[in-house]
């Protein structure tokens, strides 16, 4: 793995609000099938970072390469056709649409044709619109969310919703997936299905992640490498071992040295 070339690179950027620093010259890079994850306490600038790539925010400084071309100053939707697709924090879904409808909206980005065609479902559109269905179908099985796929999302249970997000963003064909902390609110079992998933969809679908998350356990057990942020600084990098057992990143969770995360 390490002798492939970078899917993604973050080249020293700095991000400001006014006089605030969110982010502070921070580098790292994402590779082929590997599971990245991005640790550190409540504003340390994690999502920052996260919005940064999907280019809703623009770095002052630094650049920002996919496959070895800058991406700065492309707008998110043309982000995302690249191969770059997001979870976010808060359950984003339509709640009074089905999950199979919601999961149809992740396939918008791969579409082409026009509005009268659609409308019409003739000739292309029609060809198009049974392989989008047939693609979200497959998500639906892989996700193991069938028994809901006519239900609308407000009425699935929290870790469920969770699933038809993450089942969108799979829906958009990426080759890296961005997960905004995917077990946040998550009970034990619920957990541990997610972590499933992850790791089958790089293991499967062969997608690298990249992955914010505060529930340490769940992130030493899966990732590959593992960055600490701390006040919108690279604080540590190096597998879950070697960040978990870092001094200074004891320190910034816990205000001790003398402790283990865990």
């Amino acid at each position: 793995m390490s002798n492939l070339a970078p899917l993604l690179e973050v080249d020293n950027i700095s991000l400001r609000f006014g006089g605030v620093t969110a982010i502070d010259s921070v580098s790292f890079e994402v590779r082929p099938n590997e599971l990245f994850a991005i640790i550190g306490p409540n504003g340390a600038g994690k999502t920052s970072i996260f919005n940064s790539i999907s280019q809703v925010y623009r770095p002052q400084e630094g650049d920002i390469f996919w496959k070895g071309e800058s991406i700065m100053g492309t707008r998110p939707d043309k982000v995302a056709q690249l191969g770059i697709a997001r979870t976010f924090q808060n359950i984003e879904l339509f709640p009074q649409m089905t999950v199979l409808d919601n999961l149809l909206t992740g396939r918008h980005i791969r579409m082409s044709g026009s509005f009268i065609a659609g409308a019409l479902w003739v000739g292309k559109a029609k060809r198009q619109e049974i392989e989008h269905r047939r693609k979200v179908e497959d998500i639906i099985d892989f996700l193991e969310i069938e028994r809901w796929r006519k239900h609308p999302v407000a009425l699935l249970p929290y870790g469920f919703q969770k699933r038809v997000e993450l089942g969108r963003a799979l829906a958009m064909d990426p080759e890296l997936l961005m997960l905004d902390e995917p077990v946040a609110g998550m009970n034990l079992e619920e957990t541990e299905d997610m972590a499933r998933f992850i790791l089958d969809i790089r293991r499967e679908l062969g997608i690298s992640l990249l992955m914010v998350e505060h529930d340490m356990g769940f992130v030493m057990d899966i990732a590959d490498r593992v960055m600490c942020l701390n006040f919108g600084q690279h604080l540590a990098e190096g597998t879950p071992a070697e960040v978990q057992n870092n001094p200074d990143v004891i320190a910034a969770y816990l205000g001790s040295t003398d402790l283990t995360v865990t």
